[in-house]
């Protein structure tokens, strides 16, 4: 039996077998089409049956993607960087130094086939994990990805933190989501971000959370245990 999908933590989505989900972190720049090579061919053995779930962490250098709902005209300077046309759903986002990428490929076989849980789940993931560093996020009704409110003396705004972006193939998840720790905010002006043309981004660092990436990391890990159950250390396919 699954867990019940509401606790007091939020929406959990764990195995009932308590089998782990390798946890794998890469150092440097990785490139983008080599990234999605790899995990395409981790998602068609999971698929059948070869190999264990794996979260797979990164970070990319400076590039745009745009998913299956992308817009033309919310691309704005095409020559800026790289421009890669994803599986994934939704539509432009910026990957670069100072984001963390996380490659989210689970069985949902195991775990429930509910593909809206599943993006419920990876939203309470990164609200739990910024919570860590005493940010009060959350999502949006109409509003892709997870959000901040800022106030200042007379003004107040919602900028988007991070960003959330997933396909299934034969109920295996890849692509994931992203969280900006320190990325060149400057960057995503390239493009609309997720479309939205009425609000900002932000990043940890840009919050006043002087955050390391490894910090991030941990962050992220003590909460998807909570969320997804075990991890156990794995090499990065790339």
């Amino acid at each position: 039996m699954l867990a019940d999908p509401l606790s007091p933590a939020g929406i959990r989505l764990q195995r009932d077998d308590g089998r782990p989900v390798e946890w794998a972190v890469s150092t440097g720049l990785i490139g983008y089409e080599d990234a999605v090579a790899a995990m395409e061919a981790r998602v068609a053995t999971i698929a059948a049956g070869e190999a264990s779930e794996l979260i797979w962490l990164l970070e990319h250098p400076p590039l745009y993607t745009g998913g299956v709902s992308a817009k033309d005209g919310d691309l704005l300077d095409a020559q800026r960087f790289p421009v890669h046309r994803s599986g994934r759903g939704g539509q432009y986002t910026y990957h670069g130094p100072g984001q963390r990428v996380a490659y989210v490929m689970l069985d949902l076989n195991a775990r429930g086939r509910d593909i809206r849980r599943l993006v419920r789940a990876l939203e309470q993931w990164l609200i739990d994990g910024l919570a860590t560093f005493g940010v009060e996020a959350g999502v949006r009704d109409g509003r892709v990805g997870v959000w901040v409110e800022r106030k200042g003396a007379g003004w107040s705004r919602e900028d988007k933190i991070a960003a959330i972006g997933v396909k299934v193939r034969k109920w295996v998840t890849f692509h994931g989501i992203s969280l900006n720790v320190e990325p060149d905010l400057d960057h995503f002006g390239g493009i609309v971000p997720c479309g939205i043309t009425d609000h900002g981004v932000t990043s940890l660092v840009d919050l006043g959370v002087l955050a390391t990436m490894d910090e991030a990391d941990a962050a992220l890990k003590g909460a998807f245990l909570t969320i997804f159950g075990p991890v156990t250390p794995a090499m990065p396919p790339v």
